[in-house]
C-alpha cells in the first residue's frame, strides 16, 4: 500500500515539474509573429552588408516559415543580397523564379522586374557604354533594351518607372548611335541601299516618336538621337538622288525636332534642293 502511494506522489511531483509541462501549441498568429521575427533579424544582417549572414538567415526563414508571406520575402532579399554583391546573373535568376513562382503577388512581382532590368543593364561592361565600342557586339545591350523596354510597357506608374525610363534612354541611345555608325560605314562605301536600311530599322526600332509617311516609328523612350538620324538619312536620299524621299526626312527634322541645333543643316539642304530645282 505504501509503495503503491509512492508511486502516486512521484508521479504527480513529476506532473509539475516545470520541465515536463506540455508546450502550447502553436497558432497561426504566433507562427506568423515568430517568421517576422526571424525575418527582421535577417533584415538586420542584410542592412549591415553581412552578406553569407543575411542568406543564410533567409534561407532559414525559407525553410522554417514556407508557410508565411515572409518566406516569399525572403526570396526577394536572398536576390538583393547578390545585386548588392554585383552578382547580377545570380540575381535574375533569383528574381526570375520569384516572378514564375509568385505571379499574383502584383507588388512584388513589379519590384522584382525591375530589379531584372536594372540588373540587365548592370551587366553592359564600361567599354559597351564608351563611344568607341559602338561598333562591338551589341548582344548584352540589346538584352538590356529588350528588359527595361518591356517594364515600362508594363509598369508605366510604378515607382520604379521613373528610374527604369532613365536607364532605357541610356541604352536606346547606344543602340541609335551603333546603327547610324554601321549607316555611316555603309554611306562612306557608297552602299546607299545598306545605309538607309540600316538607318529606317534604327528609326523604328529605337526612335522616339517622328513620322515618316505619316507613319508612327516607335513609341519608345527618346534616344536624343531621331533628328541626327532623319539628317542622315535625309543626306544618303540625295546621294542616291531621290530628292522627294531627301526633302521628306528633313522637313521631318524640321517639323519634329524645332530646337535641334541640325535644323540649320536641313535647311541649308532645302535651300540647296530649291536652287536647282530638284
Amino acid at each position: 500500500m505504501l509503495r503503491v502511494r509512492l508511486t502516486l506522489l512521484a508521479a504527480l511531483v513529476l506532473a509539475a515539474a516545470p520541465g515536463c509541462e506540455k508546450p502550447e501549441p502553436r497558432t497561426a498568429l504566433s507562427y506568423t509573429a515568430d517568421a517576422k521575427r526571424a525575418y527582421d533579424e535577417a533584415l538586420k544582417e542584410l542592412e549591415a552588408h553581412n552578406w553569407i549572414e543575411a542568406q543564410s538567415l533567409l534561407r532559414e526563414v525559407k525553410r522554417k516559415y514556407s508557410y508565411s508571406k515572409y518566406a516569399r520575402l525572403a526570396e526577394l532579399r536572398i536576390a538583393d543580397a547578390d545585386f548588392e554583391q554585383e552578382k547580377f546573373s545570380e540575381a535574375i535568376r533569383g528574381y526570375r523564379q520569384f516572378v514564375h513562382d509568385h505571379r499574383s503577388d502584383v507588388e512584388e512581382v513589379s519590384y522584382a522586374r525591375s530589379r531584372i532590368a536594372e540588373a540587365q543593364y548592370k551587366q553592359i561592361s564600361e567599354s559597351f557604354l564608351l563611344p568607341s565600342a559602338d561598333e562591338r557586339d551589341q548582344a548584352v545591350i540589346v538584352d538590356a533594351f529588350k528588359e527595361l523596354k518591356a517594364y515600362v510597357h508594363d509598369y508605366p506608374n510604378a515607382k520604379e518607372s521613373q528610374k527604369i525610363r532613365e536607364l532605357l534612354a541610356d541604352v536606346t541611345a547606344r543602340l541609335m548611335r551603333h546603327e547610324l555608325y554601321v549607316a555611316r560605314f555603309y554611306l562612306q562605301r557608297d552602299n546607299f541601299q545598306a545605309a538607309v536600311l540600316r538607318i529606317q530599322y534604327a528609326m523604328r526600332t529605337f526612335a522616339g516618336g517622328p513620322q515618316i509617311r505619316g507613319q508612327s516609328l516607335s513609341d519608345h523612350v527618346d534616344s536624343g538621337l531621331e533628328a541626327e538620324a532623319l539628317l542622315l538619312l535625309g543626306e544618303v536620299y540625295l546621294k542616291m538622288h531621290k530628292f522627294g524621299e531627301a526633302r521628306e526626312s528633313f522637313n521631318a527634322l524640321l517639323r519634329d525636332y524645332p530646337r535641334s541645333p541640325l535644323v540649320v543643316q536641313a535647311n541649308n539642304y532645302l535651300d540647296y534642293m530649291r536652287e536647282r530645282g530638284v
